[in-house]
């Protein structure tokens, strides 16, 4: 009896907080949106724009939902990219792996965009449960394997990264300098793609990516720009197997591989499947990891004591322990703040319970994973910085079927980009708008310059 009043009593506790938490949300965004609206209305738009899109507020958002609407149903189409019926928003971290889990009821919506940079076929990603999907993600996990990790990866990677970083003069613009020079030498060194130069597969898998996750609007700037890279990533790539298969380079990377598995007769493994199943994973590799890194050194820079058991275990070569706090600061600032899929039929979400949804065919649904993880109910004090939480508690890569495929590759090269930067004394920001991420004008960091002392 005493330990069911405990877990009562626990549950108001959390329960209250939320509240709480809530009230305290609703306060700052109010202030904060009435600064924004007050500007004049030269840039009003822009303001606005630029409040919900900065995380911290993301996350206020989501605790006020959180606590008073867990799952927000609206009639308006928040996405346009893709057909849909309307908006269901989903913020408790039980409900979006719900969402996640449940793959013949929310479906994934990217198969036309994957088609139209393919010029013809899907790929996995973009697939539903089926022989396909299946048998694609069953080839490339025989073309890259976990056991490459330590022998192949994170090597190069870090012998990389540290040369970079030793030979920066103690400044050093993250982007540029470091995270997508290594990122597209890793995919000439372990891929065996390495594209005209590292600079154009930056700019190819870039506005890829671009296109195919980020843009939610249906942009036609974003679709033409990422329809000349695709074309010209094909064009590159179908030379590049040609060249690999009428001349064998003795060499045992990705591509050597997936000619080898064709040479045996294996389904899916023609040329053109394996041109686009590689399409598929060098969009994900590059964007992604660059920008993961990047948003990690971020948070660190904001949270002094972070960055300092950042920095010792980077200098005691405990890339455990520094990787437990590249995913807590990911925690705070994750690539994407919500998944989206599309409902495949009319259906219920947390079923059973007071914040159960119906959910209307044809509805996407965007599973927030920002805000699953910062949820007192799953998460022990979700607001502190606590490195070492249980990985269920996170969800940085995707969740369910479609995890990201290459979230082993993510979980190993990321530590291993910053650990050089990190061992350094005196990491610090550039003075003024330098040491700040910029984008651009696009979703991704292009500038943020860092300067440091000496080992």
């Amino acid at each position: 009896m005493s330990g069911l009043l405990g877990n009562a009593a626990r549950a108001t506790a959390v329960r209250l907080g939320m509240a709480g938490a809530a009230l305290g949300a609703a306060g700052k965004l109010a202030l904060r949106g009435a600064r924004a609206y007050s500007g004049g209305a030269d840039g009003r738009k822009q303001r606005i724009a630029a409040l919900l899109g900065a995380t911290a507020n993301q996350r206020l958002v989501f605790a006020l939902l959180r606590a008073a609407k867990p799952n927000l149903a609206l009639s308006r189409k928040l996405i346009a990219a893709y057909d849909n019926t309307g908006t269901v928003i989903v913020t408790r971290h039980a409900d979006v792996t719900e969402v996640l889990e449940r793959e013949t009821d929310f479906a994934v919506v990217y198969e036309p965009k994957m088609r139209a940079i393919t010029a013809g076929e899907n790929f996995f990603l973009g697939m539903q449960d089926s022989p396909a999907y299946t048998r694609d993600v069953s080839n490339m996990r025989l073309a890259v394997r976990r056991s490459d990790l330590p022998d192949i990866v994170i090597p190069f990677v870090a012998s990389q990264a540290e040369a970079i970083v030793a030979g920066s003069g103690g400044a050093l613009d993250v982007p540029q300098a470091l995270t997508l020079p290594v990122l597209t030498g890793l995919l000439g060194h372990y891929f065996g793609t390495p594209g005209p130069s590292g600079p154009v597969m930056a700019d190819w898998t870039t506005r890829m990516f671009w296109y195919l996750f980020v843009d939610l609007a249906g942009e036609e700037a974003v679709t033409q720009a990422a329809m000349r890279a695709a074309a010209e990533c094909r064009g590159w790539l179908d030379v590049a197997i040609a060249a690999r298969k009428s001349a064998p380079a003795g060499t045992d990377q990705v591509l050597d591989r997936c000619l080898t598995l064709q040479a045996a007769g294996v389904p899916g493994m023609d040329d053109l499947g394996i041109r686009n199943n590689l399409i598929g994973l060098l969009i994900g590799l590059v964007p992604t990891l660059s920008k993961a890194s990047v948003k990690a050194l971020d948070v660190l820079l904001d949270r002094p004591e972070a960055l300092e058991a950042a920095q010792a275990a980077a200098r005691a070569d405990d890339d455990a322990a520094l990787a437990a706090i590249v995913w807590e600061a990911l925690r705070f600032d994750p690539v994407n703040p919500f998944i989206y899929r599309r409902a495949v039929r009319e259906t219920v979400i947390a079923r059973g319970t007071l914040r159960a949804r119906r959910v209307p065919e044809g509805a996407m649904v965007l599973a927030a994973n920002l805000s699953a993880m910062f949820d007192p109910i799953a998460l022990q004090k979700p607001e502190e910085f606590r490195a070492g939480r249980e990985a269920g508690g996170y969800i940085l890569w995707g969740y369910g079927m479609h995890t990201c495929f290459g979230a082993h590759i993510n979980q190993a090269v990321i530590p291993q980009m910053l650990k050089p930067l990190l061992r350094r004394q005196g990491l610090r920001r550039a003075p003024g708008a330098a040491g700040q991420v910029d984008g651009a004008g696009t979703p991704f960091p292009v500038h943020f310059r860092l300067e440091f002392d000496s080992l």
